[in-house]
Order: C-alpha cells, then sequence, then structure tokens
C-alpha cells in the first residue's frame, strides 16, 4: 500500500509542478490545470530519454528530482496558487477514493486487472529489463516505452517495486485526469465542479480500462482530454507570447512516448480541425478575407514554433515509430479481440453503462437489458444537446477533439478489430462526457458561482419599457430551461458516477510481487507438458491462473495447488514448477532442471505417457479473462 500511494503521489506532485513551471514559461499568467497533462508528458519524454544511461534509471530519477525542486521554486516566488489548491484538493481526495476501489474491495495490493488482462507482464518485463539495462522483444520492436521508464525512474530513485510503480503510476493517471478537468468547470459551485471534473476525468470506458490495467490507453485519453483543454483556454485567455502552443506540442511528445504514432493522431488531427473550423467562421463574418489573414499572421508564429517543438523532441524516436507500425496489434487479419467477447457499443462511450464489465453486452449480466438502453438513449439526448449547444457557444475545440475521436472510432471499427475500436472507444470517452457537462452545468444557475453568474450576464443589458413582456417571457424560457438542465444534470451525475464506480469496484487485483523468472522458463518447458504448482492465496486471491497461464503460454499447461496434485504428477506431464527451495522436490522421481529464483524447475525422470491431460495454453486462451 505504501508503495502504490508513494508512487502515486510522486508522478502527481511531479506532473503539477513540473507541468505548471513550464506553462507560466511560456507565458501564462495564472494557474493552470492542463499542468498535469503537460507535466505527464515531460515526464515520459525526460525518463525515456536518460533510462538508458548509465545506471538504468538513476539518471532519470536525478533529473527529474532536480526538475521538480527548479520547478517548485519558480511557483512558490510566481504565488497564486492558494486558490487553484481550495479547488482541487476534493478532486484529489475523491479521485484518489475511487481509484482505491478495486484495492479496498479485492483486500489487497498489487498488479490491477490481471483476470481481465494479464499482458501487464509484458509491460513489468520490459520495465526489468529497462532496469538491468537488458534488451527485450518490446524494445526491439520500437514499443513505446516512456510510461516505463517512469516506473524504472521510480524503482531506482525511491526503491518501488515495479508492480507497485505501475499501480502507483495508473492510479496518479486516474487522479490527474480529473483534476485536469477543473480546467473547464470553474466557474462552478464547489460540489457540482467537483462532480462534474470526477465524471470526465473518470469516465465509465476510462474507468473500466483502468480497473484491466490498460494503463497506455488510460494515458492516451488523459493527454488527448488534456490537449483540447489546453487549446480552449488558449483561446480565451490569449498571450502575446510566441511560446503560447508550446505546452500543447509539450503533451503530444507525451503522447507518442506513451503510444508512438498513433497518439499523434487524435492531437494533430484536432488541432488541424479546429484551425480549419476557426478560420472558416472567420471568413464567413463580416469583412472574413481581413480577420482570416489578420488571425493567421497572429498564430503562425506561436503555431510554428509549438510544431518545431514537437518535431525536435520526438524526432529521437522516429525509427523506433517506423519498427513501430509492423507492431501484431496492426494486423488487420489477426484474431482482432485481445481480450474482448466481441465488438463493444459505442454508447458506452457515453458513462451510462450499468455493467462491472465493459465487454458484457446488455442483459448479460445482472441488470436488464432495458437499463443499458435506457441510459443510452438519455446520455444519447444529452450529447446531442450538448453539441447544439458547444456549437453556439463556439466551443469548437471541444467539438473538433470529439469529432476526431469519433472518425477515429469509425475507421477502428470499419478498418481494423474490434480490439483497436474498443480503445478508440475508451479514448473518446472523456471527451463525450465533457461535451454533455459542460454546457448542462453551466445553464444550471444553482451550479454557478457568484463569478460564474457575473460572466453569463455581463453585457446583457437592460430593456426598455416597451421590451418588458418579452424580457420577461425570455427569463420565464430561460428559468424553465434552467430547472431543466439541472435535473438532467443531476440525473446524468447520479446514473453515470454509478457506472464509473461499478467499474472500478470490479476490477480484479492480482499478485503483489513480479519476477521475470517465470517468463524465462518459458523456452525451456516448450516441447513438453508443465504443471504449475502455486499457492491456493495467489490462484484464489490474487487471480493467479490468468497470470501464470499468461507467462508459460504457448504450451501445455496445468496450473494447480500441491494438494490438487496428490502424490503424483498429472499424466504426462514432463516438467513441474514450484516456489521454493531445490531441495524440497514436490514429487518423487523428480531431479532440478534450473533455479530461477524464486522458481524451481523440476523434470521427471523417465518415460511419460505421449498424451497430457494439460489444455494447450495458446496466445489467444491466456489473454482472455473470465467474465466477472
Amino acid at each position: 500500500m505504501i508503495g502504490t500511494y508513494a508512487a502515486a503521489l510522486a508522478v502527481c506532485v511531479a506532473s503539477l509542478a513540473i507541468g505548471g513551471a513550464a506553462i507560466a514559461l511560456c507565458g501564462r499568467p495564472g494557474w493552470s490545470w492542463t499542468a498535469a497533462p503537460v507535466g505527464l508528458a515531460i515526464l515520459c519524454a525526460v525518463c525515456w530519454a536518460t533510462v538508458r544511461l548509465p545506471g538504468h534509471g538513476q539518471v532519470s530519477a536525478i533529473v527529474v528530482l532536480l526538475l521538480l525542486a527548479a520547478s517548485l521554486a519558480y511557483l512558490q516566488g510566481r504565488g497564486g496558487w492558494r486558490a487553484p489548491l481550495a479547488q482541487g484538493w476534493p478532486v484529489f481526495v475523491l479521485a484518489a477514493l475511487g481509484a482505491s476501489l478495486p484495492f479496498i474491495v479485492e483486500g489487497h495490493f498489487g498488479i490491477l486487472g490481471t483476470s481481465f488482462n494479464p499482458d501487464m507482464s509484458q509491460h513489468l518485463l520490459a520495465a526489468d529489463q529497462l532496469a538491468h539495462g537488458h534488451s527485450g522483444q518490446l524494445i526491439r520492436q520500437g514499443y513505446p516505452l516512456g510510461p516505463h521508464s517512469i516506473v524504472v525512474a521510480l524503482n531506482k530513485g525511491l526503491d518501488i517495486g515495479l508492480v507497485k510503480g505501475f499501480s502507483g503510476l495508473t492510479v496518479a493517471v486516474a487522479v490527474l485526469a480529473p483534476l485536469s478537468a477543473l480546467a473547464a468547470f470553474r466557474d462552478l459551485r464547489a460540489l457540482p465542479r467537483t462532480a462534474a471534473a470526477l465524471l470526465v476525468g473518470l469516465a465509465y470506458v476510462f474507468a473500466s480500462y483502468f480497473a484491466q490495467g490498460a494503463f497506455k490507453e488510460v494515458m492516451l485519453a488523459f493527454f488527448l482530454l488534456g490537449f483540447v483543454l489546453f487549446l480552449r483556454e488558449s483561446v480565451r485567455e490569449p498571450t502575446a507570447s510566441p511560446l503560447r502552443f508550446a505546452p500543447a506540442a509539450l503533451i503530444a511528445v507525451g503522447a507518442v512516448y506513451t503510444y508512438s504514432f498513433p497518439g499523434l493522431l487524435w492531437l494533430l488531427g484536432t488541432a488541424v480541425v479546429w484551425a480549419v473550423v476557426e478560420l472558416g467562421l472567420g471568413w464567413l463574418g463580416d469583412d472574413g478575407r481581413d480577420r482570416v489573414r489578420g488571425a493567421a499572421s497572429d498564430l503562425a508564429k506561436p503555431a510554428g514554433i509549438a510544431v518545431l517543438v514537437l518535431v525536435v523532441l520526438v524526432a529521437p524516436e522516429i525509427g523506433r515509430m517506423i519498427d513501430f507500425h509492423k507492431f501484431e496489434t496492426f494486423d488487420p487479419n489477426g484474431p482482432g479481440l485481445g481480450n474482448l467477447f466481441g465488438q463493444i457499443s459505442p454508447f458506452e462511450a457515453l458513462g451510462i453503462w450499468p455493467s462491472g464489465d465493459f465487454r458484457l453486452a446488455p442483459g448479460d449480466g445482472a441488470v436488464p437489458a432495458a437499463a443499458y438502453y435506457l441510459g443510452a438513449a438519455f446520455a444519447t439526448v444529452l450529447l446531442v444537446y450538448g453539441i447544439w449547444r458547444c456549437r453556439r457557444d463556439r466551443e469548437t475545440v471541444v467539438l473538433s477533439g470529439l469529432f476526431v475521436a469519433a472518425i477515429a472510432y469509425l475507421a477502428a471499427r470499419v478498418g481494423g478489430t474490434a480490439y483497436t475500436a474498443a480503445k478508440a472507444i475508451e479514448i473518446a470517452a472523456p471527451l463525450c462526457a465533457l461535451t454533455i457537462l459542460l454546457p448542462l452545468t453551466h445553464r444550471a444557475p444553482l451550479f454557478l458561482s457568484p463569478e460564474g453568474s457575473a460572466k453569463g450576464t455581463a453585457g446583457g443589458g437592460a430593456a426598455s419599457v416597451g421590451d418588458g413582456d418579452a424580457a420577461g417571457g425570455a427569463r420565464a424560457g430561460e428559468d424553465r430551461g434552467g430547472t431543466v438542465a439541472t435535473v438532467a444534470c443531476l440525473v446524468f451525475f447520479a446514473a453515470a458516477g454509478l457506472c464509473s464506480a461499478l467499474a472500478l469496484a470490479n476490477a480484479p487485483v492480482g499478485p503483489g510481487t513480479y519476477s521475470p523468472a517465470l517468463t524465462g522458463l518459458r523456452p525451456l518447458v516448450a516441447d513438453g507438458s508443465t504443471v504449475v504448482l502455486a499457492s491456493p492465496e495467489l490462484l484464489e486471491d490474487d487471480h493467479g491462473t490468468n497470470y501464470i497461464a499468461w507467462e508459460l503460454r504457448g504450451g501445455r499447461v496445468c496450473i494447480e495447488t500441491r494438494a490438487e496434485a496428490g502424490g503424483a504428477p498429472p499424466k504426462g506431464v514432463r516438467y513441474v514448477v514450484t516456489e521454493g527451495s531445490r531441495h524440497s522436490p514436490p514429487f518423487d522421481g523428480l531431479r532440478v532442471k534450473k533455479v530461477a529464483k524464486p522458481y524451481v524447475l523440476w523434470e521427471v525422470k523417465g518415460p511419460i505417457a505421449k498424451q497430457s491431460v494439460c489444455p494447450l495454453i495458446a496466445v489467444r486462451q491466456a489473454r482472455q479473462g473470465p467474465a466477472r
């Protein structure tokens, strides 16, 4: 527990401080909650750039510590952080509590999502190889390893284990995402502001991917949300600094080091669509040509500097990005399901999906199918209303991000696989929640702070006497609209919040420790059948069956306790894997083949039956955990 929360706190503090300092250096006068994605992106780039230097992570930890100290000193000198702190601490506490639900329900800390998705073992292996200066399959294939480098820096700098490091990083993202969403809800009172930020940052599918330990997808969704919110602030509160868009470029750099070149598709697509829309709207107004020329002239230098920052910082990764395009995930002819049972519904992105397992179809769980359809219909109406209001309020950045996310999903659905389409849904989920809640909360007078109400009424002017009846009718219509918006918002808060909490509470938590030794045994047992004798706690409480199956995938494997095995190995088994001493064989007739602490690989002496009772653990079979 201490290691997980220490890692999460370290990532949160470093991201907020370093990101806040970077945004301030780029000309922003006050605090912005978009510091969170900017800072995390910088951590990804810095740690990946230094983790391969001598010390294998020690230099990364030192560099991050120096950056943190310099950032805190710079921000302390500027002041103005007490008011944001008062706004942010309730979100921080409640988001941390929500991210802790899997560990609270399971009663222990460990690898998130083991029976949903055993892929974490690959990430742990890659991080272990980075920490020891070794090369591995993911490293050679150009796989983006920025998050892994952060975990290695935590390991070397704070002596935090790899499992705790990944859990802490994932928890940190689940806390930072709602904090960054505060940038859109600063005009609200405390309770609705906190609720809206939590529902955007912990939208249902986002929470579901957190629950299965899919930290890369969670980070990319967070970077896209932060990118949209930063551009939105840059438009609403512009500065004259030529570096005004550089923080957006830094977020894009973080997306590259987290998700390689696919991460740029959402962010750069959003920027391009937004620029085209803004220039197009400017062209349609009075003196359109002159206005477009003026806007293009004002934005050319800041945009050019941002592009230069992006190109320079991702240039070292270009060769690895070229290698990564051959990665198995991009093969449209592959199995395509991953750990899914089939295509998931795009309506899940809207936040109301009353199932602890996002992979299940409506009615397959404890809740009747009608509840899914009713929730999806209600959320769809709110989304359509949100899009209409955002268009009226000229929230072009938000709509551009939503449009690009929708196109990405359609492309994945038509030309990709169910696995990639589900990821596109997850990445879009926070933007869907933002599109729903941003106009809805600001239309509810009870939710607005006094400052927010003043902004809404500023410039309204006074009506003449002859216009009294019309003005009174308009106010009555506004009152009715505000009441409807308040009620709709409260219902959405309750329904979407319950669904996200259900996804978090249903997350399986696997073993609290990890060793790459079990993976290392795989080549030695590939030619025979193997039985793994594990503790009852690992199999029953820590969801260890799926974890072990994934580690030894590709062969015939039985997984059981010593009590279940009895006094002899199962029929046809040649190898036995145990934890413990080489001097304590579980059965007679065994000899030690290899010791790879904490495991011992035993080989059965003499001939064995040709037919094994152990099942073949294929790669796809190992990936698909049981529904919960």
